[in-house]
Order: C-alpha cells, then sequence, then structure tokens
C-alpha cells in the first residue's frame, strides 16, 4: 500500500457526503491507519455545497488537506466541474442521473458510472439509499479498506434501515 490515500467525496446537502467520509475515515482507524477527515459545506442546511475530504496513512500526517486525490465521488455536476481537474492519478465515482461529466477528461481519467440513484429507487423504492450504494461501489475499489470493515462500520454509523443500508452496500458493490 502507498503511504497515503486521498478520498474527496462532494455533491450537495442531504446526498450523504459527510456521513460518507465519516465511514471511510472511521474504517480507516479500526484498521490502524492514521485518519484525517475534513468536512465543509455551504451555509444551507439542505441543498448546499458539501465536501469531504479523507486521508489514511501508515505514516503520521502532514496536512489534512486532499491535494490529488487517488478517489474522488462526485454527487452533482458543480462537484464534478469544481474538484474533478484534482485528480491526476486517480479515479472517480459518479452517478449518471446527476453529473454530466467532461468526455476529455473520462479519456484520462478513469470514470465509474455508478447508477445509484436509479437503483436506489428501482431496487429499494427510495433514493435515499443511493449514498449507500455509492458507498459499497467505492468500497470494491479502494483497496486499502476492507470490505467487511466498511460495511460493519455503515452499520455502525447509520442507525435507521440497516437491512436495506446492508442492501444497498452489496448492491453498490456488486455494480463495479
Amino acid at each position: 500500500m502507498k503511504e497515503r490515500t486521498e478520498i474527496l467525496a462532494s455533491g450537495f446537502g442531504g446526498q450523504g457526503v459527510v456521513r460518507l467520509g465519516q465511514i471511510f475515515g472511521l474504517a480507516g482507524v479500526k484498521q490502524n491507519f492514521r485518519v484525517t477527515m475534513l468536512k465543509s459545506h455551504g451555509t444551507e442546511q439542505r441543498g448546499g455545497y458539501v465536501r469531504a475530504q479523507v486521508v489514511l496513512s501508515t505514516e503520521p500526517i502532514d496536512s489534512p488537506m486532499v491535494e490529488d486525490p487517488d478517489y474522488f465521488c462526485a454527487l452533482s455536476s458543480a462537484a464534478y466541474k469544481s474538484f474533478s481537474d484534482m485528480v491526476t492519478n486517480g479515479v472517480i465515482f459518479y452517478d449518471p442521473a446527476s453529473v454530466e461529466i467532461n468526455e476529455e477528461k473520462a479519456k484520462k481519467i478513469t470514470h465509474y458510472a455508478v447508477s445509484a440513484k436509479d437503483s436506489a429507487i428501482e431496487k429499494l423504492g427510495r433514493a435515499i439509499f443511493a449514498n449507500t450504494i455509492m458507498l459499497g461501489a467505492m468500497s470494491k475499489k479502494i483497496d486499502q479498506l476492507d470490505k467487511d470493515i466498511i460495511l460493519a462500520t455503515m452499520l455502525d454509523v447509520i442507525p435507521k434501515f440497516k437491512e436495506e443500508n446492508k442492501e444497498a452496500f452489496e448492491l453498490g458493490y456488486g455494480l463495479l
């Protein structure tokens, strides 16, 4: 494993961006990584800009800022436009129902289209599970973290709808 792994997630309030970062960060702590997480958001309670930055490291972390994300999750077109250029060697996860990507960028950087919102509505009857589907899909590709630890952390962190969230996580994991 490389010494430092950076995860960036961004979207609008209410999409579970901070929760996604929290789960990856806590899963890292459970696996004895050194972890930092920063969150930032607009003044709106729901619907405003939100960003979560997680750094996992085997060594002391000199800066908690994500500078060159290994994994970027864009849950809105605005987030994609704002942060996709930061990704130089990593991968980008996005939901095609919410994000319009740059086709030229997609030729240079690996993009994973995760139909999280549509799958959540189709399979679970509610869009609220889209972030858990995205969490599962990302977990498939984030080699540094153990799938079972991420799943257990998610079930600890999200107090409601445990069976539905477990199903959503597994669904997302199977999409990639």
